[in-house]
């Protein structure tokens, strides 16, 4: 017999570390923009597992690609080669015009990586080459090494000591970047669309700068697109945008469409600092998560695709827009490419950004609040016209309850 769903929040609540901030939603299926709960109801999901459900839920080919895998070879160790993995790091080296790709679990493992292998390849130039500078308001996981690379002090606390040689600038201020770095810069590791921190794209000729200065002073250039990457700006890498190439880029989220994987991919040249035993992983690239990989990497990067992305987007920002418009006392500013957009909310409003995405969800409509006052949106990328009108029509009904 199927439980109900307090029954399933009850256990949970019991059972679980209470770490999550959790909604009273239990989700059973989903089918394209849609998920359903256990009690039958639906929403439409603008959240996308926080920029993962690329393809959307139930995505044919992806389901059928982990099945067939699954009844295959679901794990096997590092040790050997197979052909998913062998697959989808050629499709990543030849998509980023990098050269070497390693797979990890997740955006944490991905970017802890990124920072080791940076590291190693600074020491090789000098000892003392260690420092590495991320931005004021980033977020780039939650181990110790990649929370105390995010930029955000709230995160840090009560985890100390905290492992040394990180310094912070504010995104999009290249000024004070400029003053930070010195022969012993490591690396510069940037979100190249800050999301966490409130939906911040790179103005001007900023990443083109940062490049520069990383140049000059023989640091790596990392660009985390774990969030902006896999097609959401409208590029398969969010840096095929501004004109720049990184030393190292991390992806994850939706990388696999929805099964867990990360990965980090370098040049030939920062490869080379790695030796067999420096690094490592037991489920990292394993054929199903790759098999999974192999489905988005064929479907994501066809043009095609990436033009509904840009196309889409830019009526959903429009549309947005058109709320700013409408109600300019409680939206201060619509920002973003692609389809990772965020809203700001004045401090005018009735309601906290957390109460308007609770009064979304009454309506069946799944965003997200980051920051306490920018509401986001990531939703998947097949999403229709006709899908963002829904979602626009709830934030108005709701956004009219707050003035």
């Amino acid at each position: 017999m199927k439980d109900t769903a307090q029954q399933i929040v009850d256990r949970d609540q019991k059972n679980y570390l209470p770490v999550f901030n959790r909604y009273n939603l239990v989700v059973e299926r989903g089918e394209g923009p849609y998920v359903y709960s256990v009690d039958g109801d639906k929403y439409i999901d603008f959240l996308g597992g926080i920029a993962v459900n690329v393809l959307g839920h139930n995505y044919k080919p992806l389901v059928d690609a982990i099945a067939a895998q699954a009844a295959r070879v679901i794990h096997i160790s590092n040790l050997y080669y197979t052909q998913p993995q062998a697959d989808a790091a050629s499709k990543l080296v030849k998509l980023s015009g990098l050269d070497r790709a390693f797979f990890a679990n997740s955006g944490a493992e991905a970017n802890e990586g990124a920072i080791k292998i940076a590291r190693k390849f600074a020491h090789s130039i000098a000892p003392d080459k260690s420092q590495i500078i991320t931005a004021w308001d980033s977020f780039h996981g939650r181990t110790l090494a990649t929370l105390t690379a995010t930029g955000q002090p709230k995160y840090h606390k009560g985890f100390e000591p905290l492992p040394a040689g990180f310094d912070y600038v504010h995104y999009n201020d290249i000024e004070e970047l400029e003053r930070l770095m010195s022969d012993k810069t490591c690396a510069v590791m940037l979100e190249t669309i800050q999301g966490e921190g409130g939906v911040y794209p790179p103005k001007d000729d900023y990443l083109k700068r940062v490049r520069e200065l990383c140049d000059r002073y023989q640091a790596l250039l990392i660009l985390d697109e774990i969030q902006a990457g896999i097609g959401r700006s409208g590029k398969f890498f969010a840096y095929e945008n501004y004109g720049v190439k990184p030393d190292i880029v991390t992806l994850a989220k939706g990388l696999a469409g929805g099964v867990p994987i990360g990965a980090f991919i370098v040049t030939e040249e920062v490869a080379q600092a790695f030796k067999p035993g420096d690094h490592g992983t037991t489920f990292g690239g394993n054929p199903l998560a790759c098999a999974a990989a192999n489905v988005v990497l064929d479907t994501v990067p066809e043009q095609k695709f990436l033009d509904h992305v840009v196309e889409i987007g830019n009526y959903f920002k429009g549309r947005l827009l058109d709320l700013q418009q409408k109600y300019p006392t409680l939206i201060t500013e619509v920002r973003g490419k692609g389809l990772l957009l965020g809203a700001e909310l004045s401090t005018d409003n009735k309601k906290t950004g957390v109460e308007i995405v609770a009064d979304c969800m009454k309506r069946g409509a799944i965003i997200n609040c980051t920051v306490g006052k920018v509401l986001r949106f990531v939703p998947p990328l097949i999403i229709e016209k006709t899908h963002v009108d829904e979602v626009i029509d709830v934030l108005d009904a709701v956004l009219a309850q707050s003035l």
